[in-house]
């Protein structure tokens, strides 16, 4: 792409100096007019002159008020940067000096006009960046607003008395501002975008009489909008707008908090989702509003991917350029194409798209926006670039437009000189330049956003598989009239369909059930461009008739959130990644059922086949965990189910189109566990620590995370083995240090035992409990000592006296599974210590294997189902269970005299470490590591296809026959 030709400095953070000027600025010379200012104060004044020649605000004040801008000059605040709360400090003692209502307009319009002259002139005297001057502008609004709010509150409440909810809490007015306010981001002549809230109805009390809270803060509202607002011979502090507020014009001034969140629930409309992107508390009751806010970031952020949103972006656009061409806008930097609307609709586009499933996203200022698009990698770094020094650019362009006046204007102006003076001040030397480079800033700013708009297939014609999202698609009357004829049933089978009859009908009964549904106008639209692309798809799989059935029922889970299907609409390509999981499993499809969200997956193929690493999720986790307030527990919950939902898909994916082998899929679903095991041991100690302090234990606890915690979480059976498959439960044990006494440093004690009882249980509410995403876990603590009557959380000491003198061969055998996966790393170590003295006693070998042998024999009467002749792969003769019983044998008679063995908790390892010290014959070993490998990738596929674990009788006949052998040769029996 040609390089957009901007002066040299673009940063935001960098000044643009203004080239020479035709001519001297007189407004030294009315400051001075008996000669040049003090030598002590020529370079403020130099700055200000120069400042003045692009400026006809500047050059007026001047004259206008003389002595003013002499105090301005020789304050030395010209040639430094203010401190942040400077403005506000300013504007307090303003309104707290103020004598009435009045006074207090003139004292506020006094200093806007001094902190707006200070800004012009550091801005276009080259001394102040972008960043500076719409930090400052927007200081001063948000100072000036707080001030007099806080004021007026104080004359209100001594006339009316203090307004209180219901309940007598007392209440203050939450300013609420918009736009470019909210994001820090106001430019030179803005006006304010403002919304008043309050918490609760209720009334005033200690006033002459009483006033309703609604009529109290409409009247304190109104107040506050002359105050700032109202043109007086001083001017104004900043315009005010009210429009964004429910219902607009016609809405109350000010409403509560309730009313305004069901307003935006049952009635807010798309363009209102955009507007409070960049909502922030700016006066008033500051904690209050950010609980709005919070109670609003689900209307705001819906919490799926929302691809409708560009559907509501291009309406938008199409009506503001319907818009631009009726008032001729073509020359408007803000609204025109490749203005600086668009680039915040870029944006905010992303925003809308992700942000209610990625926090990070809910940012308000436009640049970090864009950095953070990049850096997740949704945009690339050129695209970045190219609008963030657009944005720069015509930032710096809007300002000088509005400094020359103090007008709220973003048109270009279309005297020459007027553009010339413009061009200057910008750093041109000549207006051609300045034109030039702002038709490739628009060229290109529009060219990203119009690329971004297009669907999928018009920016990159997709491969032949990919339908067209236009309703014309070949498959289009099928849906609309699927009636069984001879010729559908020839177009159904050319479309690569088997059973033509059976397809028909399946799209039949859905498109009586869809044309019979209440659906949004929008919803069915996008369903009936859908259907006609899935169909078509569907009839390029292996089961055509089975992926569409699974597709439909995708479809019927979210057609009251057809925002999902807009994904499709957008990205075709997704279309074929979705065919390809339905044709190979079920399950995924099943969970692509229960959770949309997982679709979004679907859009880029390096990552769904790629499982990360450990690394990588624990990273990701803990970042998407930190942009969650502490006190928030449903959105830790529900983003826990996320991750856990798509590292599952990821690995799902990579296992059908066997990207990934059977021992790395295992792995990945067993670090997917821990990581999950570990932040909500972190959660449900942290909740604990808040109300009760923490324990006493030897050795000490620190107050930090999961770490020295005093508790530890072991793992049995398939996690422990690292074995884990789909949908499998976790076994788990609890163990913790606590010793004799209270908690403390929480609002109340309690004693150890039962501090870390509520810590375990808390942990199995945090892995069970069912939300709308579902559940983290299903949990079986039945492997602790003593069982179901056992305590849930077992002290160490008394953990290690069970494991020593009480535990059954069995609890021994799931002894070798078990390892710590989460919790106090000390006490890790211990179990080890425990694990291995209690695994290596001395044993009677003779003892031992009957013991086991008799256990096997059970369980395969007690679990075994023969049905019609299928082999069952866990329970059947020859199969995992008849592996892993011996495994475990092996281990339990071999490990006194060879206790290395015990570094390994899964089957495949330890097969191998018993072959090493010569319990197994390398054959043997080489046999059982086959079949154990054989039997689990088959097992894992027929999860992914949700049949049972059963095969038919011709499946891995030696392998059975071969382990039912070795059995017998070390085990006896049958």
């Amino acid at each position: 792409m040609t390089a957009i030709p901007l002066p040299p400095v673009i940063l935001p953070d960098d000044p643009v100096r203004p080239a020479g000027l035709e001519a001297p600025s007189p407004a030294l010379e009315v400051l001075y007019p008996d000669g040049g200012p003090p030598p002590a104060y020529e370079k403020s004044a130099a700055v200000l002159g120069r400042a003045a020649g692009f400026s006809e605000f500047i050059t007026a004040a001047c004259r206008r008020c003389p002595e003013e801008i002499r105090e301005l000059i020789v304050s030395g605040d010209l040639l430094c940067s203010r401190k942040a709360d400077a403005c506000s400090k300013a504007a307090r003692m303003a309104a707290e000096a103020a004598s009435g209502e009045d006074d207090l307009m003139r004292r506020l319009r006094i200093l806007r006009r001094r902190e707006m002259i200070r800004i012009a002139v550091r801005d276009l005297g080259g001394l102040a960046g972008l960043n500076e001057t719409c930090a400052d502008l927007s200081r001063l609004a948000e100072a000036c607003v707080d001030a007099a709010l806080d004021r007026l509150h104080r004359w209100l409440t001594a006339e009316w008395g203090v307004p209180v909810s219901d309940d007598g809490t007392p209440q203050h007015l939450v300013v609420m501002g918009m736009g470019k306010l909210g994001a820090r981001e106001l430019n030179f002549s803005s006006d304010i975008d403002l919304i008043f809230l309050f918490p609760a109805s209720g009334a005033t009390t200690g006033g002459r009489r009483h006033l309703s809270c609604d009529e109290f803060f409409q009247r304190l509202g109104r107040r506050l909008m002359r105050v700032i607002g109202e043109a007086t011979a001083d001017g104004f502090v900043f315009r005010v707008d009210m429009n964004l507020r429910p219902l607009g014009e016609s809405g109350p001034l000010a409403m509560n908090f309730d009313a305004a969140e069901q307003y935006f629930q049952e009635q807010g409309r798309e363009w209102e989702r955009y507007a409070w992107i960049k909502a922030r508390c700016v006066a008033g009751d500051r904690e209050a509003g950010a609980a709005f806010l919070s109670r609003l970031n689900r209307f705001v952020y819906r919490r799926y991917l929302d691809y409708g949103v560009f559907e509501a972006i291009r309406d938008m656009k199409g009506r503001i350029e319907a818009e631009s061409v009726r008032r001729n806008l073509t020359g408007n930097i803000k609204l025109g194409p490749g203005g600086i609307r668009e680039v915040e609709f870029f944006g905010q586009i992303f925003q809308l798209l992700r942000g209610g499933v990625d926090a990070a996203l809910q940012e308000r200022r436009i640049l970090a926006v864009l950095d953070l698009l990049k850096e997740k990698g949704l945009i690339q770094e050129e695209v970045r670039t190219d609008l963030a020094a657009a944005y720069v650019f015509l930032r710096h362009a809007e300002h000088r437009l509005q400094a020359w006046g103090d007008a709220q204007t973003h048109d270009l102006p279309a005297a020459s000189q007027a553009l010339t003076r413009l061009a200057r001040s910008l750093g041109f030397a000549a207006a051609g330049e300045f034109q030039a480079a702002l038709k490739e800033v628009r060229r290109t700013v529009h060219l990203h956003f119009q690329n971004l708009l297009q669907p999928e297939k018009e920016r990159h014609p997709g491969p032949a598989e990919c339908m067209s999202p236009d309703a014309s698609g070949p498959l289009h009357d099928i849906w609309c009239f699927p009636s069984e004829d001879e010729a559908r049933l020839i177009r159904m089978t050319e479309a690569g369909y088997r059973d033509p009859a059976r397809a028909l009908a399946i799209i039949g009964n859905f498109k009586s059930e869809f044309d019979a549904m209440a659906i949004s106008r929008e919803g069915r639209e996008r369903i009936h461009r859908f259907m006609p692309m899935a169909a078509a798809a569907a009839g390029r799989a292996e089961s055509p008739e089975l992926v569409l059935e699974r597709i439909i029922s995708l479809v019927k889970s979210v057609l009251t959130r057809t925002s999902y299907i807009a994904l499709f609409l957008e990205k075709p390509r997704a279309l074929v990644h979705l065919v390809r999981l339905a044709d190979a499993s079920g399950w995924i499809l099943s969970a692509m059922t229960r959770h949309p969200l997982l679709l979004d997956e679907l859009i880029d193929a390096r990552l769904l086949y790629r499982p990360p690493s450990y690394p990588e999720m624990a990273a990701d986790l803990d970042n998407r965990m930190a942009m969650i307030p502490d006190d928030d527990l449903e959105r830790q919950m529900d983003e826990l189910r996320v991750f856990r939902s798509v590292n599952i898909l990821r690995v799902a994916a990579a296992d059908i189109t066997n990207a990934i082998p059977l021992m790395h899929v295992s792995d990945h679903l067993s670090h997917v566990a821990e990581i999950i095991l570990d932040r909500v041991l972190v959660l449900a100690r942290e909740q604990l620590a808040r109300r009760h302090g923490l324990p006493p234990c030897d050795p000490p606890l620190t107050a930090g995370g999961g770490d020295e915690s005093g508790f530890i979480i072991i793992a049995y059976g398939k996690l422990g083995g690292f074995e884990l498959s789909y949908g499998s439960d976790l076994d788990l044990v609890f163990l913790h240090s606590g010793t004799a006494g209270m908690s403390s440093g929480g609002r109340t004690g309690i004693d150890a035992v039962t501090w870390f009882t509520r810590l375990g249980q808390r942990i199995i509410h945090l892995l069970s409990t069912a939300t709308t995403l579902g559940r983290l876990y299903e949990t079986d603590m039945r492997l602790r000592p003593d069982g179901e009557s056992g305590v849930l959380v077992r002290h160490m000491d008394g953990f290690e006296r069970y494991q020593m003198e009480t535990a059954w061969i069995w609890e021994q055998q799931a002894l070798v599974r078990a390892r710590p996966v989460a919790g106090d790393p000390r006490l890790a170590a211990r179990f080890g210590k425990i694990r291995t003295a209690s695994l290596t006693r001395k044993r009677d070998p003779e003892k031992l294997r009957t013991a086991i042998r008799e256990m096997r024999e059970r369980m395969r009467q007690e679990l075994l189902t023969k049905i019609d002749g299928k082999f069952d792969l866990k329970q059947g003769a020859g199969g995992m269970v008849d592996v892993e019983f011996l495994v475990q044998y092996l281990v339990l008679r071999h490990c006194r005299r060879h206790p290395e063995i015990l570094r390994w908790t899964d089957n495949v390892r330890l097969i191998g470490e018993l072959a090493r010290v010569g319990a197994l014959t390398p054959g043997e070993s080489h046999l059982l590591r086959r079949a154990l490998l054989c039997y689990r990738t088959t097992g894992h596929k027929l999860n992914l296809r949700e049949l049972p674990q059963r095969i038919g009788p011709d499946r891995y006949p030696d392998l059975r026959r071969e382990v039912s052998r070795i059995w017998q040769a070390y085990m006896g029996g049958s």
